[in-house]
């Protein structure tokens, strides 16, 4: 073939003509990154295929992975980990099965997306190998341990490679664990590298020049629409999947967002809400409790679900209640069990927007007399992870209560608005 990756080529196939940029492939298809910013591969058996422009003078579009900002051409590149930890953005399909697993490695991700080589002085360390729903409490605190390894030995930036699915978990325990002096993010792919429209090249740039940046703080960086125009930078504890799998699936949760970054310029703009690089020094704080719960009231459900965890041994309960924070009178007395049994009880709510408040129902102020603690606006989810790391920080019931009630990583926004 008379074409390489980067040149512009178009294709004739079946009565229809496609043209795009010559992407990286794993298999003997070909890939084009087309103008309008999807992926689509062609068989290249009975394709009329013609060259347009080599790659240096092939026109540039929005759409095509690769242009960075001149201004780091020819400099010295700040060094960045990546840490792969499995999920779609380290995934492409097992064509035995049909099914997307995890088989890239952090070396695979920069050999797919050469372009992350001009942004930073890359390394690449696999954690583990996993889809994000096989993620354990454990699993947070040896990724967590490897972020703080690769800062120690000088790296200016992290980017974690994870799972969509459960992303938002490990993002909190991060937020919890680590107080950073460089920028660590969070970024993933709903759909693999080999699948048309992969959203991974661009996540992957745009979380590189997040960790370049200045924002010290645990993020997540994830399209901010559905198309290949800009990319959102979430904070580590306010940030929640709400789509199973658009490419924009991501939505900050009680906050604005830390900022954005244009795909075309690279440009980041922020809200100038965040932590800068350098602001502290790096301290981890490991441990977890694993047996916490979360559990969700729906009309009409027995107490005796919150029995169980109490009797079974669980040492902390997020409530994902109803409204402001509400679970029915017959629940009321399995809260107080649990508060004489010294396990901690945390109310959160259903609703997606808003904070917790049981002072204006006769409920909700039964449910704080008898030892329940509002979860302020936290998502449930990032109740659960700071429970259980509080957990295992402090042995003292009262300790845990009252660090619960703490902001301790941006999780609760104390605002008169919400």
């Amino acid at each position: 073939m008379d074409f390489e990756q980067g040149d512009r080529v178009q294709i004739d196939k079946d009565g229809r003509v496609y043209e795009g940029i010559v992407m990286p492939s794993t298999t003997d298809h070909i890939v084009l990154k087309m103008d309008s910013g999807y992926n689509a591969g062609f068989s290249p058996e009975d394709a009329k295929i013609t060259l347009i422009a080599k790659k240096q003078d092939a026109p540039s579009s929005p759409a095509t992975a690769g242009e960075v900002k001149a201004q780091k051409q020819g400099a010295k590149l700040p060094k960045v980990t990546i840490l792969s930890t499995g999920g779609t953005i380290a995934s492409k399909i097992d064509y035995r099965t049909g099914a997307v697993s995890a088989q890239f490695s952090a070396d695979d991700i920069l050999n797919t997306i050469p372009e992350l080589t001009e942004i930073a002085d890359f390394s690449g360390r696999v954690v583990y190998n996993i889809l994000s729903e096989n993620m354990k409490s454990e699993y947070w605190a040896e990724l967590a341990r490897a972020v703080a390894e690769e800062i120690k030995n000088g790296a200016e930036g992290i980017i974690v490679a994870h799972g969509t699915d459960t992303m938002m978990y490990s993002a909190a325990a991060l937020s919890f664990m680590i107080e950073t002096p460089v920028p660590i993010v969070f970024v993933g792919s709903q759909r693999s590298a080999d699948r048309p429209s992969s959203d991974n090249a661009m996540n992957a740039i745009c979380a590189a020049e997040v960790a370049v940046s200045d924002i010290a703080e645990v993020c997540v960086v994830m399209h901010g629409t559905a198309s290949d125009d800009y990319c959102l930078i979430h904070r580590g504890t306010k940030v929640r999947k709400m789509h199973t799998s658009r490419r924009d699936a991501f939505k900050s949760i009680n906050a604005e967002p830390i900022g954005s970054v244009d795909y075309t310029t690279r440009k980041i703009e922020s809200n100038g809400d965040y932590i800068k690089r350098g602001s502290c020094e790096l301290k981890l704080r490991e441990g977890f409790e694993p047996k916490c719960a979360l559990v969700k009231f729906t009309p009409g459900a027995s107490s005796d679900i919150l029995s169980y965890f109490i009797d079974a041994g669980y040492r902390g309960i997020v409530i994902e209640g109803t409204g402001l924070g509400h679970v029915s009178a017959d629940w009321v007395p399995a809260i107080e069990k649990a508060r004489q049994a010294k396990i901690p009880i945390i109310m959160t709510s259903q609703c997606i927007n808003g904070r917790v408040c049981d002072r204006v129902y006769d409920t909700g102020r039964d449910i704080l007399k008898a030892g329940a603690i509002e979860g302020e606006d936290m998502l449930p989810e990032v109740a659960l992870v700071k429970l259980m790391w509080a957990l295992g920080q402090l042995q003292d019931f009262d300790a845990v209560c009252d660090i619960m009630k703490d902001d301790i990583a941006r999780e609760i926004s104390f605002c008169s608005s919400q």
